[in-house]
């Protein structure tokens, strides 16, 4: 493959894990040493074509069980779903790439380079499952994120502000409590996992919005009113629950508008 979309075509439409992975680093590294193609292939797949493993089993949210990390197998099972969230971010990444087109060659090489980084994410949490006694698959999953992604499938200004502006964006919220309670617990082998995955993941929430600002202003439309527009017409429930990290999200983009309008609609 010489091409940035074929590889987008194959991790998407193929379910091998071990294969998408390859290809994803193999895309990275093609890509920084100018090795790959951007020109843009013809007829765009339809999202419904995605396909994923047969494991782990899907579930309706509410389905899922719920354990505390204190219970017998707690942090597993919280290893194991935050495995399948990072396994959905590169989906998420790749698609992002593929279906929205006439973009600059930054907006591909910005979502390329998180791919990789969720690949690598997914790595890391999979060697830690397996010194918790599970591999990624051994439990059931929801697949939330991915409902996301194909009711924003024909709206790239929807897709940026649900996945990385929100979704995404939760992580800076609720990651740092997380990683508190682990240190607490003296699992220092925890809290370096964490802690890679939210310094990665302020840098992807910043380029979500760096595009969602930049589309918005190519297409004559005001960022800050846009965003609270397409959260109440997408989020489930309307919007989204706080308490929100304030610090992070300014990193990551949001501006004191945006924040105090979340803080006031999470009331």
């Amino acid at each position: 493959m010489n091409n940035l979309f074929e590889y987008a075509q194959a991790c998407l439409h193929n379910v091998d894990i071990a294969e998408k992975l390859a290809l994803t680093h193999e895309a990275k590294a093609r890509c920084s040493q100018g090795g790959l193609s951007l020109a843009q292939l013809a007829p765009l797949a339809d999202i419904s074509q995605t396909r994923f493993p047969e494991k782990p089993l899907l579930l309706p949210p509410r389905l899922v069980p719920n354990r505390k990390l204190t219970q017998t197998g707690g942090v597993a099972a919280f290893f194991h779903a935050i495995a399948h969230i990072e396994f959905m971010a590169i989906y998420l990444a790749w698609d992002i790439l593929y279906r929205f087109r006439g973009l600059p060659d930054a907006f591909y090489h910005d979502w390329l380079t998180i791919a990789d980084e969720e690949a690598q994410h997914f790595e890391l949490i999979c060697q830690h499952l397996q010194g918790l006694g599970l591999a990624y698959g051994d439990l059931p999953a929801h697949g939330g994120l991915w409902d996301h992604a194909c009711e924003t499938a024909d709206n790239l200004l929807a897709r940026l502000a649900l996945v990385p502006r929100c979704m995404e964006a939760r992580g800076l919220d609720v990651t740092p409590g997380l990683i508190k309670k682990f240190a607490d617990l003296d699992d220092t082998a925890s809290v370096a996992v964490l802690q890679r995955i939210l310094t990665d993941e302020v840098g992807h929430v910043e380029r979500g919005s760096y595009w969602f600002k930049t589309v918005c202003r190519q297409q004559g439309l005001e960022a800050e009113s846009q965003y609270r527009q397409l959260i109440r017409h997408y989020y489930q429930g309307g919007k989204p629950k706080g308490p929100f990290n304030r610090e992070m999200r300014i990193i990551a983009g949001f501006s004191t508008t945006e924040l105090d309008w979340l803080e006031e609609a999470s009331k």
